[in-house]
């Protein structure tokens, strides 16, 4: 099996990794574990990644950038949730013969996963959203964007192993299909776009260029000061 060749062949590694994790919680006397739970709360199912995504798309200027992000988690979700992982089907850490790591897991807060564990679904979503974020954003938001992205990738990857509910080798897999993803739906959404702009004389391609949640508002307001200048005159 794929699993068992992953846990022999890096058994010392992830060892190595989830007992530097652990010896974190200790010293930390379980300050962090709330903040670690809290990481993957927001990681679960691409939720973070999606709410930026929808409301990048709600303004015509962000968009692709917003398409771009909920494409990349979608694609990153397929290749991890659908393929990868019940190809490779192996197990949590905690679900493994290595009785330290379901000790580590209860330490941390013994939060149960229904899946398996290669490659981290938390993590790819996490490095796929923040990927496509950066590289479809314009140059000057972009500089502002790299620092954090990175912070927040990388803290979902340690989150998830602090919670010894992924092996590190399932969150390192996990940096490579995310960013695959993210640029299989750059490229994707950049020929989307082409076409919406060649096409654009279409009604359904030109309001879904031009759509601005900011004119429902504005036309809100105006249908208002009309009514009110009726019942004045």
């Amino acid at each position: 099996m794929i699993a068992d060749w992953i846990n022999s062949t890096f058994a010392g590694f992830d060892y190595a990794i989830l007992e530097f994790f652990h010896s974190l919680a200790e010293n930390a006397s379980f300050i962090l574990n709330p903040i670690m739970e809290f990481m993957s709360i927001i990681g679960d199912n691409g939720y973070f990644g999606f709410a930026i995504a929808i409301i990048l798309m709600l303004f015509p200027k962000t968009r692709k950038c917003g398409a771009c992000v909920f494409c990349a988690i979608a694609i990153g979700a397929l290749f991890t949730n659908i393929a990868i992982k019940n190809i490779v089907a192996r197990p949590r850490p905690y679900a493994s013969d290595i009785a330290a790591f379901k000790e580590w897991w209860t330490y941390a807060g013994a939060h149960l996963e229904s899946e398996f564990s290669f490659p981290s679904g938390h993590t790819t979503a996490a490095m796929a959203s923040m990927t496509a974020l950066c590289i479809a954003a314009s140059k000057k938001a972009r500089k502002w964007l790299i620092a954090p992205s990175i912070l927040f990738v990388v803290l979902m990857g340690a989150a998830r192993n602090y919670l010894v509910v992924h092996y590190p080798t399932d969150v390192i897999a996990a940096f490579i299909v995310g960013g695959i993803a993210a640029l299989a739906s750059f490229f994707l959404i950049k020929n989307i776009w082409k076409l919406l702009e060649k096409h654009e004389n279409v009604k359904l391609f030109a309001f879904a260029l031009s759509f601005d949640v900011r004119s429902i508002f504005k036309r809100s307001k105006k249908n208002a000061d009309t009514a009110q200048e009726n019942e004045v005159s």
